[in-house]
Parts: C-alpha cells; sequence; structure tokens
C-alpha cells in the first residue's frame, strides 16, 4: 500500500468535505433571497414546506426590514443570527406559529427562527424577524442516536448521512423552525463566523446586510 498516496487522498478528501456547500434538505423552494454582506452574497432558498414562515421573510424582505440591519450574534461552529429592525428594533411586534417538522433538521446551512424559551413560549412560536444561519460543527453517530432518544424518532437516512458528512447542530431538532437553506455562499457564513466578538457574542466589526428577492 501506497501510503504517501493514501495520505493525500485523505488529505483531499478532508479538504472537500469542508469546502462543500451546505447539503440540502428534501424540502423545496420556489423562493430565494440574496443577502448582501461585506464578506459576500448568501443565497438563501425558502422552503414551500413552511409557508408562514416563508410567506412572512418575503413580507419582512419585500419591506426592507433588513436592509442597514446587521448580524448581531455570532456563534463560530454554532450559528449566524440577524433579523434586527435598522433602527434597533427587535423584531416586528408578532409572532409565526410554529412549523417544525421532523422532514427538516439543523444541518450546516438550514436557516430557521429564532423564539423567545419554552418557558414563556410553550407553544415554540418564533420570532418575526430573528433568523439564524447554521453554521455548525463534526456531528457523531453516537451524538445522532441521543437526539434520536430525545426527539422519539429516528432521522432519515439522508439526513443522518448529511449530519456526519457536512455536520450541523442537532440539538436544536424539533425545537425550532427550520424554514429555508443556504444555497451559495456558506464561505461567507465562514467568514463571519470566524470574525472576532465581544459581549453577548456580537461581532466587534459591524457586519451590515442588505436582502432581496430574487424571483419576486
Amino acid at each position: 500500500m501506497n501510503l504517501s498516496v493514501s495520505f493525500t487522498t485523505t488529505l483531499l478528501c478532508l479538504i472537500l468535505t469542508f469546502l462543500k456547500p451546505a447539503a440540502a434538505q428534501q424540502a423545496a423552494y420556489t423562493r430565494q433571497v440574496i443577502i448582501t454582506t461585506i464578506y459576500g452574497d448568501i443565497v438563501i432558498g425558502l422552503y414551500d414546506l413552511t409557508p408562514l414562515h416563508r410567506d412572512n421573510f418575503v413580507r419582512q424582505v419585500t419591506a426592507g426590514w433588513f436592509d442597514g440591519s446587521d448580524f448581531h450574534r455570532v456563534i463560530s461552529n454554532f450559528v449566524v443570527q440577524g433579523g434586527g429592525g435598522r433602527n434597533g428594533e427587535e423584531d416586528p411586534g408578532y409572532t409565526i406559529p410554529a412549523e417544525v417538522t421532523p422532514r427538516l433538521c439543523h444541518l450546516r446551512g438550514a436557516v430557521g427562527m429564532a423564539r423567545e424559551s419554552d418557558n414563556v413560549n410553550p407553544s415554540r412560536a418564533s420570532s418575526s424577524s430573528q433568523f439564524y444561519i447554521i453554521h455548525g460543527k463534526p456531528v457523531t453517530d453516537s451524538t445522532l442516536n441521543l437526539q434520536e432518544k430525545r426527539l422519539g424518532y429516528s432521522y432519515l437516512p439522508n439526513q443522518r448521512s448529511n449530519y456526519l458528512l457536512q455536520g450541523g447542530q442537532p440539538r436544536l431538532d424539533g425545537l425550532y423552525t427550520i424554514f429555508g437553506e443556504v444555497i451559495s455562499g456558506m464561505n461567507v457564513v465562514d467568514s463571519i463566523a470566524a470574525r472576532p466578538t465581544g459581549a453577548e457574542d456580537r461581532p466587534l466589526e459591524k457586519i451590515i446586510i442588505n436582502a432581496k428577492l430574487i424571483n419576486n
């Protein structure tokens, strides 16, 4: 066995796995949004499986809610979060009924809505504007097995394989509504996730975002 060839092949596989864009979930999307930052563009597909969240996000983008706001919470290997108004408002003041489904999980690149904790929000209704993108970290079979026990159901074969290949945050599954995925620009998410942060995980450098619909 040629050890140098084996090592080179293994290294190449690891590099390709790291660079590969976020794994697609088995959910269709017909609306897309592009989020522009100083680090590049992030294109998000909005799932038809979660129509309340999809339509709300389209409405907020169309109204310009996100324009001039920023990614205000950045935690490497976890999430990049934005959604406050440009003038510092936390959200528009209403919630969206939860659309949590076992068909969607928190793979790297998944886009979900933040919410208040269960003790004040037992229905797990979502914020109307605070969204997050999963940056993610490596996931093992044992981690997924533990999450399956918590959830009371098994991951689909493609979900398990995508978690093992791409990583994510399975501990959030079943708790928050996922309504989209990054279809291009995860390298931009990686760049943002690498920025230094201060109190409350806020980036030391303000990362302004603007958003618009790609296909009206």
